[in-house]
Protein backbone atom coordinates (compact mmCIF):
# COMPACT_ATOMS: atom_id res chain seq x y z
CA UNK A 1 0.00 0.00 0.00
CA UNK A 2 1.29 3.46 -0.89
CA UNK A 3 1.59 6.23 1.61
CA UNK A 4 -0.45 9.43 1.10
CA UNK A 5 2.76 11.41 0.63
CA UNK A 6 3.92 9.27 -2.30
CA UNK A 7 0.46 9.47 -3.86
CA UNK A 8 0.50 13.28 -3.65
CA UNK A 9 4.02 13.38 -5.10
CA UNK A 10 2.92 11.13 -7.96
CA UNK A 11 -0.11 13.35 -8.65
CA UNK A 12 2.11 16.44 -8.65
CA UNK A 13 4.35 14.85 -11.26
CA UNK A 14 1.44 13.99 -13.53
CA UNK A 15 0.01 17.50 -13.22
CA UNK A 16 3.35 19.12 -14.00
CA UNK A 17 3.06 18.75 -17.81
CA UNK A 18 -0.52 20.04 -17.64
CA UNK A 19 0.63 23.06 -15.62
CA UNK A 20 3.33 23.72 -18.21
CA UNK A 21 0.80 23.57 -21.04
CA UNK A 22 -1.54 25.93 -19.20
CA UNK A 23 1.33 28.33 -18.48
CA UNK A 24 2.45 28.29 -22.11
CA UNK A 25 -1.11 28.84 -23.28
CA UNK A 26 -1.59 31.81 -20.96
CA UNK A 27 1.78 33.25 -21.98
CA UNK A 28 0.97 32.94 -25.69
CA UNK A 29 -2.46 34.52 -25.17
CA UNK A 30 -0.90 37.45 -23.30
CA UNK A 31 1.74 37.99 -25.99
CA UNK A 32 -0.88 37.91 -28.75
CA UNK A 33 -2.94 40.44 -26.78
CA UNK A 34 0.03 42.75 -26.21
CA UNK A 35 1.14 42.70 -29.84
CA UNK A 36 -2.45 43.07 -31.05
CA UNK A 37 -2.98 46.10 -28.84
CA UNK A 38 0.32 47.60 -30.00
CA UNK A 39 -0.48 47.22 -33.70
CA UNK A 40 -4.04 48.50 -33.21
CA UNK A 41 -2.72 51.55 -31.36
CA UNK A 42 -0.05 52.15 -34.01
CA UNK A 43 -2.63 51.94 -36.81
CA UNK A 44 -4.99 54.33 -35.01
CA UNK A 45 -2.11 56.67 -34.23
CA UNK A 46 -1.04 56.95 -37.88
CA UNK A 47 -4.32 56.80 -39.82
CA UNK A 48 -7.18 59.22 -39.41
CA UNK A 49 -9.24 57.14 -41.86
CA UNK A 50 -8.74 54.07 -39.68
CA UNK A 51 -9.88 56.06 -36.65
CA UNK A 52 -13.03 56.99 -38.57
CA UNK A 53 -13.67 53.32 -39.31
CA UNK A 54 -13.12 52.54 -35.63
CA UNK A 55 -15.56 55.30 -34.65
CA UNK A 56 -18.27 53.57 -36.68
CA UNK A 57 -17.56 49.96 -35.75
CA UNK A 58 -15.93 50.10 -32.29
CA UNK A 59 -16.45 53.53 -30.72
CA UNK A 60 -15.49 52.29 -27.25
CA UNK A 61 -12.02 51.28 -28.49
CA UNK A 62 -11.56 54.68 -30.12
CA UNK A 63 -12.56 56.33 -26.84
CA UNK A 64 -9.82 54.36 -25.04
CA UNK A 65 -7.35 55.53 -27.69
CA UNK A 66 -8.36 59.19 -27.25
CA UNK A 67 -8.14 58.95 -23.46
CA UNK A 68 -4.70 57.32 -23.57
CA UNK A 69 -3.42 59.99 -25.97
CA UNK A 70 -4.83 62.78 -23.80
CA UNK A 71 -3.40 61.14 -20.68
CA UNK A 72 0.05 61.22 -22.30
CA UNK A 73 -0.31 64.98 -22.85
CA UNK A 74 -1.27 65.09 -26.52
CA UNK A 75 -4.47 67.07 -26.95
CA UNK A 76 -6.47 68.01 -30.02
CA UNK A 77 -6.51 64.71 -31.93
CA UNK A 78 -10.18 64.08 -31.11
CA UNK A 79 -11.13 67.61 -32.17
CA UNK A 80 -9.14 67.36 -35.43
CA UNK A 81 -10.86 64.08 -36.25
CA UNK A 82 -14.33 65.42 -35.51
CA UNK A 83 -13.67 68.55 -37.57
CA UNK A 84 -12.42 66.57 -40.58
CA UNK A 85 -15.28 64.09 -40.40
CA UNK A 86 -17.82 66.89 -40.10
CA UNK A 87 -16.31 68.74 -43.08
CA UNK A 88 -16.20 65.57 -45.19
CA UNK A 89 -19.97 65.10 -44.70
CA UNK A 90 -20.67 68.60 -46.02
Amino acid sequence: MRSPASTRLRMARTMDPLAKKIFKGVLVAELVGIFGAYFLFKKMNTSQDFRQTMSKKFPFILEVYYKSIEHSGMYGIREQDQEKWLNSKN
